[in-house]
């Protein structure tokens, strides 16, 4: 699926569960409740891991991020996952990030179930 496409998904489920006034515990975002972490993709390929705990900062404390680099260059892929102090965090970050500009590109914020560490990085706070 074509990521604008996903972030126009995404909006459209949070306009929607706002209308109908779904609670929280039936939302969809309840079905992440037992991790912090999301994905973000689309982003400049310039940003440092400091720029974007920088920006994504703003709802609650960032704990670790994974900045996804190419393994010769080093240069950014464009994409990471970011781990918040709390699951409420995400929630706030994915419905208020999603489909963002940032220096110009569209990004993608969303949920991640189960954040896996690479292989050749060292542990990964959960």
């Amino acid at each position: 699926m074509n990521p604008l496409t996903k972030v126009k998904l995404i909006r459209e489920l949070n306009d929607r569960e706002a209308q109908l006034g779904v609670a929280p515990a039936v939302s969809w975002h309840s079905q992440y409740r037992d991790s912090a972490w999301i994905f973000l993709g689309g982003l400049p390929y310039e940003l440092t891991e400091g720029d974007v705990i920088c920006v994504f900062s703003q709802y609650g404390e960032v704990v670790n991020i994974h900045l996804v680099r190419d393994k010769t260059t080093g240069r950014s892929r464009g994409f990471c996952f970011l781990c918040y102090e709390d699951q409420r965090s995400t929630i706030l970050a994915v419905d208020n990030f999603n489909g963002i500009r940032i220096k110009g590109r569209t990004i993608r914020v969303d949920h991640v179930s189960h954040f896996r560490a690479p292989k050749d990085s060292g542990e990964v706070d959960m």
